[in-house]
């Protein structure tokens, strides 16, 4: 197809009527990034100093927090520099990287909860052989994989969308350029690239969901077998963390791509919670339950304010 596109920059409109609140939603948005970031960074910093949590689940768990640190920085600065009152112009590029970044880290996140589900199931269902089966090898191989696939996934997507035309109306109405809503800019017939859209993004998602379903199959049925009822509360709220992480994780996706009316407004709101709101509650949802993060937490915290102290004590002498 030959590109007729004359389009050099893209106006993101913002969040569906949301007029008039602008700056209501700056400092909402704004905590929520904040928060996210402080709360990513320090779960980075709790599992890297302890050594007692340099194990292979915690290991996944640092990458999930690297994830959730640039899955909102692909929307969220934009979003935050027009709702102070800048230009809401975006790039050809700009547009380019923050879908194709977007689905990047979506899609890697998507295949991390799958091997953080793997990586339970043979803690659980294996204990002897976990170590053997989990080892330093494997956990490297295992996480460069979901971000390579990853990548496929999102190179597959973007340059599907961005092969079309943009030659007419260059009004985002969203508040990040997005595979729906890019489409509806092409001035080419898309019914043919929005199925196999469609089926590329509900079945990748599908995929790792039945894997993270048969994982959790095995170990409830190993955990019934455990004749101790503490043992079998501890193997509960082992997985219970990363079961709310998943349900949080896909019921966005559910409802953003795979139904069939899409609604700017309910998108727009569901695609905030995918965006801000979940990774800002999973540092919460890995470490209330959990002593050893909470311990190491208290003493990252510590040092912090000692050398903040220390600091302080040297600029006022």
């Amino acid at each position: 197809m030959k590109n007729l596109s004359a389009v050099t920059e893209f106006i993101l409109l913002g969040i569906p009527h949301t007029e008039d609140l602008e700056t209501m939603l700056f400092v909402l948005f704004l905590g929520c990034y904040v928060f996210t970031l402080m709360g990513n960074l320090l779960i980075l910093l709790a599992i890297v100093s302890s050594t007692r949590l340099h194990t292979p689940m915690y290991f996944f768990l640092c990458q999930l927090s690297v994830c959730d640190i640039f899955f909102p920085s692909v929307s969220s600065p934009k979003m935050l520099f027009y709702l102070s009152g800048n230009s809401r112009a975006i790039s050809y590029a700009g547009c380019v990287s923050q879908l194709f970044f977007y689905h990047f880290l979506g899609c890697t996140e998507c295949f991390l909860y799958t091997v953080m589900a793997y990586d339970r199931f043979v803690a659980i269902c294996y204990p002897l052989r976990y170590t053997v089966i989990m080892s330093h090898r494997v956990c490297a191989i295992l996480a460069v994989g979901t971000s390579f696939f990853g990548c496929v996934q999102a190179t597959f997507l973007t340059t599907l969308t961005f092969q079309l035309p943009y030659c007419g109306p260059n009004e985002v109405d969203y508040f990040f350029c997005d595979i729906p809503v890019m489409l509806k800019l092409a001035c080419a017939d898309t019914s043919a690239l929005e199925r196999v859209g469609f089926v590329s993004v509900g079945l990748m998602p599908l995929s790792c969901f039945l894997l993270i379903l048969t994982s959790y199959s095995r170990i409830v049925c190993s955990i019934l077998q455990i004749r101790s009822t503490e043992g079998r509360r501890r193997a509960f709220s082992t997985c219970s963390a990363h079961l709310t992480a998943i349900l949080l994780f896909y019921m966005p996706v559910v409802l953003i791509y795979l139904r069939p009316t899409p609604s700017p407004w309910l998108d727009a709101t569901v695609q905030i919670l995918n965006n801000l709101v979940t990774p800002m509650l999973n540092p919460l949802i890995y470490s209330l339950r959990n002593k050893e993060v909470i311990s190491s937490l208290g003493k990252v915290l510590h040092h912090l304010g000692f050398l903040a102290d220390q600091l302080y004590r040297e600029n006022t002498s």
